[in-house]
């Protein structure tokens, strides 16, 4: 149905009354004066506070109504009939979110319409599985009643008298203007809804296959579908690791551990960190193609609506030229697709984007900064998208975009677990050859450790996987020969040994091909690119091939085109531009090159760039002994030299790791790499020991302990050893899970995650000391190990990871003291809680779920402290039941409302309670809790808090305890009136006024 027709039977007289229910009525004579207060829209809402008429039930009713009388008539339907009751649903709940919304009715009129519909739609949550008709028909719809709410608050008495708003957005303007918003733009519509279906459609074909790494099959197809091959893998936070634990958390868990393709259900911003080939941009064609299919895969519902826009930075600063606009997306791109005029700008404005910025890495290090204010313009600009970046893991700091909002995530390893997962499909996917050879692979995974150290990844395991199969069950050792041999069967082997044309008549080893490719990677490395003009590649390859012996009798423009073609290692992202298949052999050719012309001056100029650094490793495993003893006496001397401490530890590091690379060198200069690299043992901070890590299994060796460490050496020795991503590590960490503090013991059950959950929990969760210890499970082999070994942790918490049926089994073997639980089902099962006899701590993370039940709770338990998001259906004032709660925390739920206030008010067995900044100025009046003792408030960003209320309502307040963002500064003047406080509590904040409080307040800073 067009847009207009909508309008024409929303316009009728019958529409107002039905959407004026939703509102208040004004009493007679309220607000007159010119300086009454803002009235808040939760105020003016008839489903909320002390003026509630309708239920909401009513609301979802009138929907029902609106609906009806909107879409009924002659004419076409303006959405399938089988989604009628979920299009009522969701208007039902976006007209009940204008309860939620934090503004006053002048500042609503001032928004228009239209920005009022934004907001609603922000604030409730979005439609899930509709087709795009009913989801335009919801926002025309949402658009119209927002025009008749404003009408209203313009006839409201108190808003003629606070205002002039009135004179300048009467009915008849706000009408006029609607109407040519929806004559003007039905044609544009009709556009944009065309092409976003041409748009989508596009980018399933052009994403939805992956090709099968490194080799021709007879007997299948040499690409296979994105849904078949996809392996979701975790990502992981920094804060995620224990930094201060406590017996009891009082505080939310800022653990993330999560799958990374839900990474966006839960962050509107995320920069995804992930080493070379660990699946970051298979990543984001999965996000792409589950966008733009109807068929989702579970879990990836969140993503119905949204348009995605891949954006990789390789191709779109290739010439070094401004990073575009909107309108230049698509074409920067390389899409072939011409979008209707200013679409772009229309669809992230309205919020609907999907932005994968993928490859920060992937540009010179002087261009990040350019990329990142780029980003923050178009940030500044669009609300409501959801934005994914890509990188190397230190590419960039880790608070490159931390202002902006962006949660930093990291790719985990990939587990054993997924390792056979991966290696399953590959060999499903290439067919019957393949069968005989899985097991063969998996056995030699199992038992060769240099084979299971490099399958690692994504890339490295469809590497060994092809080689595997290509050398009929025989795999070289080590990476420098995985890569010759991996070069060899794509160069040469590959063609020759399957009798397969020769298209472009060329005959080449694999050794001038080699010589001829590793002068692009060259090129493309030394000027900081991963993708050059073809024109440009074609004269490269022109000038070389005349001087060599084997190929000077061939034209220069057949080889180019042979190489790009035949070799396995070149594609044509666009017509214009070439690039390799992976940067890792771009990496690996050009250290060749770099260690053919010693350029050795060029790879110590480099050494402190982190897009150098696997080159670097990779030209000491090209070396020969005495050059490469040279390059790594070189790296030593360039740490010395530096004056920076992270430059000095990176070079360092460096040198260690390039020495695992070498095939060959000499005992002294061996002993000085390992004696220097010795000083970095035990690190000295978290980000040092993760960056030590790096360095891989042979760092083991370097590691003391635990006997003559302190709590603080040993800490950071265990946490560089859970850091390293081999099995090998766990005879290690296995040595400090005896007579360990706390907090190293706490680091031991965080690295347990990135370890094989069988052998990590026979050697170490079985002889851990569980005094005062918090378990972390994330996942379900993780539960299973602690019911198997009878381990009934006291202190537990339970990540998104582990399943319904592994959690009822786990707190049904262990009924723990404290309880941690992360549901992220938008109905989430609570039941398993009801067993529970012992439970005193629950904090509750319902990041999908509107609603709880707090009949879900543990009826037996003592619950005494209790912290939720999500709110409980029955209120809080239902919680007068549980006699023995004496904390609550309520940061985490929604801006608490008067009415909110009064329900805590009924709950006079509390002593301490936990808010944001911003509840504190919705306590009415005549809300006194005089029995709350303690007092913790979260503030952030730019909240400068005012205490005056809280001054009133609590007059019993003994300790309180204030939240900010580090280095904030807080006047505390407005504090003077609590004369029975005695201890304020501000870690990292600068309090201003402390001057005006009673001589008896301790102040902790």
């Amino acid at each position: 149905m067009e847009p207009a027709l909508i309008g024409t039977r929303l316009a009728s007289a019958a529409i107002s009354p039905l959407l004026k229910k939703l509102l208040v009525s004004d009493g007679p004579g309220a607000g007159l004066t010119g300086g009454a207060r803002a009235v808040r829209l939760s105020s003016l809402v008839s489903f909320r506070g002390e003026k509630r008429t309708l239920t909401e039930k009513d609301v979802r009713k009138l929907a029902a109504a609106l609906v009806e009388r909107s879409a009924g008539g002659p004419g076409e339907a303006p959405f399938p009939a089988d989604e009628t009751e979920a299009v009522i649903r969701t208007l039902g709940t976006t007209l009940l979110a204008l309860g939620d919304l934090d503004m006053d009715d002048v500042q609503a009129v001032r928004l228009g319409h239209r920005a009022l519909a934004q907001r609603l739609r922000a604030a409730a949550p979005a439609p899930d599985g509709l087709s795009t008709d009913s989801v335009l028909y919801l926002e025309s719809m949402t658009e119209w009643a927002c025009l008749h709410i404003l009408e209203f608050f313009t006839q409201r008495s108190t808003f003629v008298a606070r205002s002039l708003v009135e004179q300048t957005r009467g009915q008849a303007e706000l009408i006029a203007k609607v109407d040519a918003l929806l004559t003007g733009t039905a044609t544009t519509t009709a556009q944009d809804a065309a092409f976003e279906r041409r748009y989508l459609a596009h980018l399933a074909k052009k994403h939805g296959s992956l090709t099968i790494y490194g080799i021709d099959l007879h007997h299948s197809a040499k690409e296979w579908p994105l849904d078949v091959a996809y392996l979701s893998l975790e990502a992981a936070g920094p804060a995620a690791e224990p930094t201060t634990p406590a017996p009891v958390r009082q505080e939310r868990s800022s653990t993330t551990h999560l799958r990374a393709d839900h990474a966006l259900a839960r962050h509107d911003k995320v920069l995804l960190r992930g080493l070379a080939g660990s699946g970051k941009t298979t990543l984001v064609q999965w996000l792409t193609v589950s966008a733009a299919s109807d068929d989702r895969a579970d879990g990836m519902a969140y993503l119905y609506g949204r348009i995605p826009f891949v954006l990789p930075l390789r191709t779109l600063t290739r010439h070094g030229e401004r990073l575009p606009g909107p309108d230049r997306f698509l074409s920067a791109a390389g899409c072939p697709l011409t979008a209707p005029e200013g679409w772009a700008d229309r669809v992230l404005a309205a919020g609907r984007g999907l932005v994968l910025v993928d490859g920060i890495d992937e540009i010179p290090e002087s261009e990040r900064g350019r990329a990142r204010e780029w980003l923050r313009d178009l940030l500044s600009a669009y609300e409501g998208n959801r934005w994914l970046v890509t990188a190397r893991p230190t590419a960039v700091g880790n608070d490159w975009l931390a202002r902006d909002g962006f949660t930093d995530l990291a790719l985990s390893p990939m587990s054993r677990t997924e390792v056979a997962t991966f290696v399953h499909r590959w060999h499903r996917a290439a067919g019957p050859e393949a069968e005989p050879y899985e097991q063969q692979l998996l056995d030699a995974l199992r038992t060769t450790e240099h084979v299971a150290q490099l399958a690692t990844n994504p890339l490295m395991c469809g590497l060994v996987c092809a080689l595997h199969l290509d050398r009929r069950g025989y795999l070289p050792q080590g990476r420098k020969a995985l890569y010759e041999a991996a070069l060899s069967m794509l160069l040469s082997r590959r063609d020759r040994e399957r009798g397969m044309a020769n298209p472009y008549g060329i005959t080449l080893d694999a050794a001038p091909q080699i010589q001829l490719v590793q002068r692009l990677a060259y090129w493309l490395t030394r000027n900081g690119r991963l993708q050059m003009d073809r024109a440009h590649a074609e004269s490269v390859i022109a000038e070389a091939v005349p001087a060599m012996v084997d190929a000077s009798g061939y034209a220069p423009d057949r080889v180019f085109a042979h190489l790009l073609h035949r070799s396995g290692l070149l594609r044509e992202p666009t017509a214009d531009t070439i690039d390799f298949v992976h940067r890792t052999f771009q990496d690996y050719l050009a250290a060749k090159a770099l260690v053919d012309h010693w350029d050795i001056g060029v790879l110590i100029q480099h050494a402190k760039d982190d897009t150098w650094e696997d080159v670097i490793r990779m030209a000491v495993g090209h070396a020969r002994p005495h050059e490469c003893a040279e390059i790594l006496r070189e790296l030593l001397k360039a740490a010395d030299a530096a004056e920076d401490r992270r430059d000095q530890l990176r070079l360092l590091i460096l040198a260690a790791t390039a020495l695992n690379h070498a095939t060959e060198v000499t005992p002294e200069v061996r002993e000085q790499v390992l004696s220097r690299a010795a000083e970095l043992v035990p690190p000295r901070t978290p980000d040092e020991a993760r960056e030590l890590a790096t360095v891989g299994r042979m760092v083991l060796d370097l590691l003391p302990g635990p006997e003559g460490l302190g709590e603080e050496e040993a800490l950071m020795a265990v946490t560089t050893a859970t850091h390293i991503p081999s099995d090998a590590a766990i005879p290690y960490l296995a040595r400090f899970a005896r007579g360990s503090t706390l907090r190293v013991r706490s680091q031991l059950v965080w690295g347990w995650q990135r370890f094989d959950a069988l052998a990590y929990a026979e050697a170490v969760i079985a002889v851990i000391d569980p005094t005062d210890l918090v378990f972390t499970v994330v996942h379900d082999g993780q539960a299973a190990e602690l019911v198997r070994l009878g381990i009934a942790p006291d202190l537990l918490e339970i990540g998104a990871g582990v399943s319904a049926e592994a959690l009822r089994d786990l707190l049904a073997a262990c009924d723990p003291h404290m309880l941690s639980l992360t549901r992220e089902d938008d109905d989430p099962d609570l039941t398993a809680l009801a067993g529970l006899t012992r439970l005193d701590t629950l904090s509750l993370e319902l990041p999908f779920a509107h609603f709880w039940r707090l009949s879900d709770l543990p009826s037996e338990a003592p619950l005494r402290a209790l912290t939720f998001g999500s709110w409980p259906k029955e209120g809080i004032g239902a919680l007068r039941s549980a006699s023995l709660l004496q904390r609550l925390t309520l940061w985490e739920a929604h801006a608490l409302t008067a009415h909110d206030w009064r329900e805590v008010a009924l709950l006079t067995q509390l002593r301490q309670l936990v808010v944001a900044t911003i509840d504190l100025d919705t306590l009415p009046e005549e809300v006194v809790l005089p029995w709350i003792s303690g007092l913790v408030v979260s503030a952030h960003g730019d909240e400068m808090p005012r205490f005056e209320k809280a001054v009133r309502a609590f007059p019993g307040l003994r300790q309180l305890v204030l939240f900010s963002d580090p280095g904030h500064k807080l006047d505390v003047a407005s504090l003077a009136g609590l004369e029975g406080l005695i201890e304020l509590r501000a870690d990292d904040l600068r309090l201003t006024g402390t001057e005006h409080l009673a001589p008896t307040v301790r102040i902790l800073n």
